[in-house]
């Protein structure tokens, strides 16, 4: 008997748990998995603003429903759904109709207006990617028109902007913006003192989800942004150019200009969910009730997830909130439940979320956050609400699009991040033109060809030299490390032959210890000056790590055998031609670059290497990224090879590729 799950809705809750389930049952041919959307792919809502206030591109919240499907046994349909017919157990949408015998709904939620006359026709959303793009293009545009308007009264009513709501959505708007006001600002030269951003809401505080405190330290820093900030108002009509407030207290109405209004404050079940609702019993906004499983209390069949479920849990006051974390929480236990009923094996499980709390960003540099476990909540400073921030969307990204969303989201981030736009400030984001680093480049792989030759010239490549040069080299730190300060008769330098300064008979050398350091007899550090301290120059300190472990290694099985010495030795010195040869073309710079590092950081842990050779591995850091995308062969054999690699199943399938 062939069972069919279809999954209304690729939001948060809608992606997860198709991926769980396609993990459970990708073995079993019965089983088939059907996701359908209006759209080929998934936004990420959370980062709505950012996208808004033009902080980031908008590919950065748009995830492709293709490449998190791909090579997953999961139909992906494009598809708007209009109806359901619960009775014959189908799904109704515009392309066709779909069958089901377990149904997933996670539709997601539309903005509600609470009967606010002229609020949807005046003012803009902020709860979908077009959404977003469209009040970025607005702000845009609205800039673009008031640089050109000579009388102040006239520019500072046309910059007039409005946030309505002072819930997550609304503050988070509201913060982004007041960020954004200087930038754009300047690019019009536009005085900042002309632009009115406010925001406003029924509530006498923000963020009613957070403590008291929080809430103080989020409207200081809205206030402090330059934003006002009016409470105990209710928004009573929005008309073209003005928004209407009614005191909560006095009952005094107020009309202020507003060019621009931004509706964030509320949400209720998407239209679709709507539907359902009409024959499924609900409440609040049109949220379907379930039972402790997860499913329809009216159908079984039905489970109602995410936004779209109204569940109270045992010993609660209020149902399940409609964030981010109940979406994976429920999609987990969906996911379990529709397995049990489908195989007969394992039990239900009842839906018991454990959320870890509240973050809210006030633009990309300033958050609060209360986390921890219910019975144990913290309030986190700024620097780490904003950490805590990322790593959770991290980890979110994991789950849907494995390293390609990580290697993206970083890069969006912190990697690209202009104007200073992130809780690090702009100081991991690129701004070196990478032809500049091609010198670097070229002069790091001679550096290599010519290290390689060398050795060719002394016999590396046909007698055994290594047990002499390791313990040269350790004899030499030894007697520094063992008589500091003092004239010994040092041992062949092999550090000086390992890191390109050539070889040299045995010398007098007076020695100084830097440190000497021994780390639970794991790894020693030792760094020494082969002459006296006061007479060095950079080209006579030495750093060297030793670790026991690996000496036991070398000892063992390199140095067992003349034979074993001299594969050895052949397989460094074709590594370091190989690498110089791809550094000076350009060609798979950033392999050949951490291949560079890897080969130093051997050189550190046997023979040690002096500071005059220790640019060699910074060359090998700064190259290590696109390098060679300037004036190197990189710059046309990636993008080939990259649009061939994204094609290989298994390379699909665990997303090891990066767009």
């Amino acid at each position: 008997m062939h069972t069919k799950i279809v999954i209304v809705g690729a939001g948060y809750a809608g992606i997860l748990t198709a991926k769980k389930l396609e993990k459970k049952f990708r073995k079993n041919e019965s089983v088939s998995i059907t996701v359908i959307d209006k759209n080929p792919f998934h936004a990420l809502l959370t980062e709505l603003h950012e996208v808004a206030a033009n902080r980031v591109d908008e590919d950065s919240i748009r995830v492709s429903l293709k490449k998190v499907f791909a090579g997953r046994k999961v139909d992906v349909r494009l598809d708007t759904i209009t109806s359901f017919d619960f009775d014959n157990k189908r799904v109704i949408g515009k392309a066709q109709e779909y069958e089901y015998d377990y149904l997933v709904l996670s539709a997601g939620s539309k903005p509600t207006f609470f009967g606010v006359p002229g609020a949807e026709e005046h003012s803009f959303k902020l709860w979908s990617y077009d959404d977003a793009i469209q009040i970025r293009h607005h702000l845009i545009d609205l800039f673009r028109k008031a640089c050109r308007i000579a009388d102040r009264d006239e520019r500072r009513a046309m910059l007039s902007i409005f946030i309505v709501g002072a819930g997550f959505t609304g503050v988070e708007m509201a913060g982004e913006l007041a960020e954004y006001l200087p930038i754009i600002c300047d690019k019009f030269e536009i005085d900042r003192e002309d632009v009115n951003v406010s925001i406003v809401d029924i509530l006498d505080r923000t963020i009613p989800n957070l403590p008291a405190e929080l809430s103080v330290k989020v409207e200081k820093r809205l206030r402090k942004m330059g934003v006002n900030i009016i409470l105990g108002a209710n928004v009573t009509e929005i008309g073209e150019d003005f928004i209407e407030t009614r005191d909560a207290k006095s009952g005094e109405v107020t009309r202020r200009v507003a060019s621009t209004v931004i509706w964030g404050a509320g949400i209720e079940s998407a239209d679709i969910t709507g539907e359902a609702a009409k024959v499924l019993e609900s409440a609040n906004r049109g949220r379907i009730k379930i039972d402790s499983n997860l499913r329809s209390v009216d159908n079984p069949d039905v489970f109602v997830i995410g936004d779209n479920m109204l569940y109270t849990p045992e010993g609660q006051e209020r149902p399940v909130p409609q964030v981010v974390e109940n979406c994976e929480h429920s999609a987990k236990t969906a996911a379990n439940n529709i397995e049990v009923l489908i195989t007969g094996k394992g039990k239900l499980e009842d839906y018991d979320p454990k959320f870890h709390g509240f973050m809210v960003c006030i633009g990309g540099r300033y958050g609060v956050a209360r986390v921890g476990f219910p019975d144990r909540m913290i309030n986190l400073p700024s620097f780490f609400a904003m950490l805590v921030k990322h790593l959770v969307n991290m980890l979110y990204f994991a789950q849907v699009l494995g390293w390609n969303k990580l290697w993206s989201y970083s890069k969006h981030e912190f990697f690209t991040i202009r104007h200073r736009r992130s809780y690090v400030g702009g100081h991991f984001s690129n701004r070196t033109p990478s032809f500049l680093l091609v010198p670097l480049r070229v002069w790091l792989g001679a550096t290599w060809v010519f290290e390689s030759l060398k050795k060719i010239g002394e016999g590396w490549m046909t007698e055994p030299k290594l047990e002499a040069f390791f313990g040269g080299a350790q004899a030499w730190f030894e007697s520094i490390t063992g008589s500091a300060g003092a004239a010994v008769g040092a041992a062949a330098d092999a550090v000086t032959q390992a890191t390109a300064n050539g070889g040299g008979e045995a010398a007098e050398t007076v020695g100084t210890t830097i440190f000497n350091w021994n780390f639970f007899g794991l790894v020693r550090a030792m760094f020494v000056s082969g002459n006296e301290l006061a007479a060095s120059s950079i080209g006579d300190f030495a750093f060297k790590l030793d670790i026991p472990l690996m000496n036991s290694f070398l000892n063992t099985f390199v140095l067992a055998s003349s034979g074993t010495q001299v594969a050895m030795q052949g397989f460094i010195v074709i590594a370091e031609l190989v690498l110089g040869l791809l550094l000076i073309a350009g060609l798979f710079t950033t392999p050949a670059a951490a291949a560079s590092l890897v080969l130093q950081l051997m050189f550190v842990c046997t023979t040690g290497l002096y500071l005059g050779t220790f640019w060699m591995i910074f060359a090998g850091v700064a190259v290590l990224i696109a390098g060679g995308r300037s004036f190197g062969l990189d710059y046309y054999v990636l993008p080939a090879m990259q649009k061939r690699w994204k094609k290989i199943p298994v390379v699909e399938r665990l997303y090891l590729y990066n767009d």
